[in-house]
C-alpha cells in the first residue's frame, strides 16, 4: 500500500465518523437519522461518495433524502473542514447502499437451502 493510499483510507475513516455528526446536527428529521455505511474517496481526495443505509426508507423517501442531502452538502463539507482543521474537504456525492439488502437476500436463500436440506435428510432417515 502506497503512502497516498494510506492517506486516502485515513480520510475515508475520519469522514465515516464526522459525516454522521454533521447529519445529526441538522434539524431535518428526514436526514439526521441516516446511517453512513461507507465513504469512498477519489484518488486525489477531492471527491467522496458517501453510502447510506436504506433500511427505514422507501424509494420515494430515499429520493427526497438525496435531494435534501444535495442541498446541505456544503454545510457538511464545512463541518468536516472545521472539525478536522482541514484547508479543504472533498465534494460529497450521496448514494444509498443496496449491498446490505443483497446480502440479506442471499442469507435468506442460504437459510431456505439449509431447511430444505435438513428436511431431505429427515425424509431419507424416515425411509430407512
Amino acid at each position: 500500500m502506497t503512502h497516498e493510499e494510506i492517506k486516502r483510507h485515513r480520510v475515508e475513516s475520519v469522514l465515516k465518523e464526522i459525516i454522521p455528526e454533521a447529519l445529526g446536527s441538522l434539524d431535518d428529521e428526514r436526514i439526521n437519522g441516516l446511517t453512513v455505511t461507507d465513504v469512498v474517496c477519489s484518488k486525489g481526495r477531492s471527491d467522496a461518495k458517501v453510502y447510506l443505509d436504506t433500511s427505514f426508507l422507501n424509494e420515494k423517501e430515499q429520493a427526497e433524502a438525496l435531494r435534501q442531502l444535495r442541498a446541505v452538502a456544503g454545510y457538511i463539507q464545512n463541518h468536516c473542514k472545521q472539525s478536522e482543521g482541514w484547508f479543504k474537504a472533498p465534494h460529497f456525492t450521496f448514494e444509498f447502499d443496496h449491498q446490505l439488502e443483497k446480502v440479506s437476500r442471499i442469507e435468506d436463500l442460504f437459510k431456505q437451502i439449509g431447511t430444505r436440506h435438513s428436511k431431505d435428510d429427515e425424509d431419507k432417515q424416515d425411509e430407512s
